[in-house]
């Protein structure tokens, strides 16, 4: 039968005297094979473990107490997931009591044998409230029996977050890697501390995950908390503040002493930024004082005392360097921006309860989603589900289609790429007109090794790293760069040179470790460096040299990524390659140079013919003399000739008051007028430099 299910759950305490049973309507126990005494576990923001009783009317739905309806979260006739467990007979279980008083444990055991009991659930008994601190073996469900042991705390656990969210590992897609490291963490430093002292070394005590907002961080702390059974104490960075004085420190220190004492514990500190900046930087008091508490906490926390520290951030180089050590945070782990197959585990799980249609594609999905974080696959699903009710009266009925999901990207902005100009341009090879040569040379540099990487790695190709394309401007430079991006379904990072430069000392190499910080995060992605002039300048030119630093930054970065498995395609555009630094355009840096010549004479004739049909003409225009008068023309300088021709037009109409056409005299009179951006000497200046390329000279 089915294990999991959708159901309605009402209050009813009239009905349900005790907080450990629930009552399910007689049909649907039939039809989802439940039996009297069965266990199921109803899920909100938090789990509750049941054991299961007909209801003899027919509510279509499962009764319970309304104490359980306010634990999980959840409001009266609203559908949650429901689960058939077996639990795990306990040998023993610690209950925190809701008074000090003295509890005779043999008549709470005959009480509450059989009960299905999960780790914080409160529990009603005749000799008072409990609620389940922890319990041995650490299991997601368990049973108390006859042989169940049962230890009453001294204090109630003060947890330091309410509705925490159950979330399981089963709920996290694309980290296996990341995971099993931090088992392995969590495996010696709460659950066999004996190996430890076995082989005589020190447990760790923190763990730093690190990455881009939105990749799961704060999602696999609690997965993993609830995973081993761990108390879990939150502590959010910025909340931890205060004006007074002292208070902050109060605060850390409480929640360091609780965990202690009701180990296994997790103390998770989220935005760790916020609360331990490098205090070499920060000019805070209190700052510096708050990171002090912080190291003396954590070198404080016993070895093998049953305490994990885990911090979270998405700027680790701000976090002040003494507790990057060994002895504190012992191991630094990145959570990443998801690649392909990470995207598509993400999308699986969050459409698992959604109803799908047959022409959604979710590895198409993951293919078009480069550079989306875990929340933004989530918030996707979301918006494409929502979509999908809006247009059925019925929820029940609503399916979720292909185009739900196509119309729900173009309002999702992927969060690994926001302060960035990225995209996956529109342009095509079609809407280039000319340039075959061009175009082929690009294909089999930038697009087929992105679209084809199989292939290219079978054949041990060594793929070059980069190309740059120089020519005279408005050729069409930026547009081949949007096209390749394009038909290879890569990421487009458009830098203009000069947006880069900043007076500041550091400021320009930080910009820059910046754009390929995040070309690497939302990979494959093409980085397209227009003007690059600007800031490649053969070194020694600047006196300030405030390029030449920027130029040795881009020079590093190139080679780090070229020897990175991340597929980052650098491309350049210059109209004045000759002062272009050597270093920048040898092999594994920009080593492919493309020249992007004016359009001939068959290139001008079709772009004319283009432009002018997408207004109204007159048919009698002669595209092959416009082409003929046209020479050393570039595209931009034919749009323009095009635009003056439809102004003219107007000028005419406004005058004749009626509607007016391009005619062949309105060209004519708009090429006399344009001055064409290609000269003789222009293009002898590229020859020349093309053929000391081809030398070997000062560029090979």
């Amino acid at each position: 039968m089915v294990s999991e299910f959708f159901i309605k759950l009402f209050s009813g305490t009239r009905k349900v005297k005790s907080r450990n049973v629930c009552l399910i309507d007689p049909d649907i126990m039939k039809g989802k094979g439940l039996g009297y005494g069965d266990t199921i576990a109803i899920i909100g923001n938090k789990m509750f473990p049941l054991l299961v009783q007909e209801d003899r009317e027919n509510t279509g739905g499962i009764t319970v107490h309304d104490d359980v309806l306010r634990f999980i979260g959840v409001r009266n006739g609203e559908k949650v997931v429901v689960r058939k467990i077996e639990p795990v007979p306990l040998s023993s279980v610690v209950l925190a009591p809701s008074s000090q008083k003295t509890f005779d444990t043999r008549r709470l055991n005959l009480e509450l044998r059989s009960v299905p009991v999960s780790r914080g659930i409160p529990l009603s008994t005749k000799q008072g409230e409990f609620v389940v601190a922890s319990y041995e073996p650490r299991v997601e469900v368990g049973m108390i029996v006859g042989e169940t042991e049962i230890e009453i705390t001294g204090e109630i656990i003060k947890q330091t977050q309410k509705n925490i969210p159950l979330v399981s590992l089963d709920d996290i897609g694309g980290l296996t890697e990341q995971i099993a490291s931090l088992k392995e963490i969590i495996d010696i430093a709460l659950l066999k501390p004996e190996v430890t002292r076995l082989f005589g070394f020190r447990p760790p005590k923190g763990v730093l995950l690190y990455g881009p907002p939105g990749t799961g961080k704060t999602l696999i702390a609690k997965a993993l908390a609830n995973s081993v059974m761990a108390n879990f104490f939150f502590i959010s960075g910025p909340e931890i503040g205060s004006k007074y004085y002292g208070e902050s420190e109060k605060r850390l220190r409480e929640i360091f002493e609780q965990a202690e004492k009701s180990s296994p514990s997790m103390v998770f500190i989220d935005e760790i930024d916020a609360i331990a900046p490098n205090r070499d930087v920060t000019n805070g008091e209190a700052d510096k004082r708050i990171v002090a508490q912080l190291l003396t906490l954590m070198d404080g926390v016993s070895s093998g005392g049953g305490l994990l520290v885990i911090g979270a951030t998405n700027r680790p180089n701000a976090i002040d360097p003494a507790l990057r050590r060994p002895g504190r945070f012992d191991r630094e782990i990145e959570i990443p921006v998801p690649d392909k197959r990470a995207r598509l585990d993400i999308i699986k799980i969050h459409t698992r309860r959604i109803p799908l249609a047959e022409d959604v594609n979710l590895e198409q999905i993951a293919s078009m989603t480069n550079g989306f974080v875990g929340a933004d696959l989530e918030a996707l699903v979301r918006e494409a589900t929502m979509r999908a009710l809006r247009r059925v009266n019925n929820p029940e009925e609503a399916k979720v289609t292909m185009t739900d999901f196509m119309d729900a990207m173009k309002n999702i902005e992927p969060s690994a790429l926001r302060e960035f100009r990225v995209e996956i341009p529109n342009v095509t090879w079609e809407d280039i007109i000319g340039l075959d040569q061009v175009k082929q040379e690009l294909r089999e540099v930038v697009e087929w090794p992105l679209k084809y990487s199989n292939l290219y790695d079978e054949m041990r190709a060594e793929i070059p790293t980069g190309v740059m394309l120089y020519g005279p401007p408005g050729t069409g430079k930026t547009m081949l760069a949007k096209a390749v991006a394009h038909e290879s379904g890569a990421n487009f990072i458009a830098v203009s040179g000069p947006e880069l430069m900043n007076m500041w000392v550091g400021e320009t190499e930080r910009a820059i470790r910046e754009v390929f910080k995040r070309a690497r995060q939302a990979s494959p992605t093409v980085i397209f460096f227009d003007e690059i002039d600007a800031i490649a300048t053969v070194r020694g030119s600047d006196p300030n040299r405030v390029t030449d630093r920027a130029l040795s930054q881009m020079l590093t970065e190139m080679d780090g990524v070229a020897t990175r498995k991340e597929r980052v395609i650098f491309m350049a555009a210059t109209n004045r390659p000759d002062i272009i630094d050597p270093a920048i355009i040898r092999p594994g840096r920009l080593e492919k140079l493309v020249y992007v010549p004016a359009p001939d004479y068959e290139t001008r004739k079709v772009m004319f013919q283009k432009m002018v049909t997408r207004h109204p003409f007159d048919e009698k225009i002669d595209f092959s003399y416009l082409a003929k008068v046209s020479e050393n023309f570039t595209p931009a300088d034919i749009r323009g000739v095009v635009n003056k021709a439809v102004l003219l037009a107007i000028r005419r109409g406004v005058k004749e008051n009626k509607v007016s056409k391009i005619t062949f005299e309105d060209l004519v009179d708009s090429i006399r007028s344009v001055k064409p951006t290609v000269t003789q000497a222009m293009i002898n200046y590229y020859n020349s430099f093309l053929e000391r390329v081809r030398l070997g000279g000062a560029y090979s």
